[in-house]
């Protein structure tokens, strides 16, 4: 019989603390994403809603274990969505959506981190870049803010990620030692 693993209450109580900073980070990035760049530009409520969106996936996406994991993520995200941004913008300036051009421009992205040496970077890329271009098709007038508008929503949801590792770092973990009677490591649970 396969032994169960124990969840203390400690653990529990992390788990329930961490996952809390998480939503309260997505909802933050949410809102000013979606009420933010509205006041900057002139956005559809579904560019809105995407942009809220796509703000939430990247403080989803940086918000880590550590603070050091946390900004590591940030890097990374923030690399690969710059290459995207980069390579989305320059096509979409002179050409509409186009499926070979997608297929094209992912590559292009994964080829472009990986020979600035950031390999790992190529999947994020893609994803990047697929969202970008596929959104442009969706609203092709003025496709070509499309990489621009998500560079936008990235920077918000990666910002608010890294101030939540903060808060995580700073305020969760401290009051999780004070709250655990014998005052040990709290990373270990």
């Amino acid at each position: 019989m396969a032994e169960r693993s124990h969840l203390s209450w400690a653990k529990v109580r992390l788990a329930v603390l961490e996952s809390s900073v998480l939503a309260v980070a997505c909802l933050i990035a949410y809102l000013l994403a979606t009420n933010l760049l509205s006041h900057a530009y002139f956005l559809s409520r579904a560019d809105d809603l995407l942009g809220g969106m796509w703000a939430v996936i990247a403080a989803v996406f940086v918000l880590r274990d550590s603070y050091q994991r946390s900004m590591a993520a940030a890097v990374s995200r923030m690399a690969a969505t710059s290459v995207s941004f980069v390579i989305c913008l320059l096509y979409l300036l002179f050409l509409p959506f186009n499926p070979f051009a997608l297929a094209v421009l992912i590559g292009v992205s994964a080829l472009t981190v990986t020979l600035i040496g950031r390999p790992g970077d190529a999947i994020t890329a893609g994803i990047t870049t697929a969202v970008v271009l596929v959104v442009a098709a969706v609203s092709p007038q003025n496709a070509w803010q499309q990489p621009i508008l998500r560079f936008a929503d990235t920077l918000i949801g990666v910002s608010v990620g890294i101030a939540a590792a903060w808060t995580d770092l700073r305020v969760v973990r401290p009051a999780m030692i004070r709250a655990k009677p014998d005052g040990g490591d709290i990373s270990r649970l």
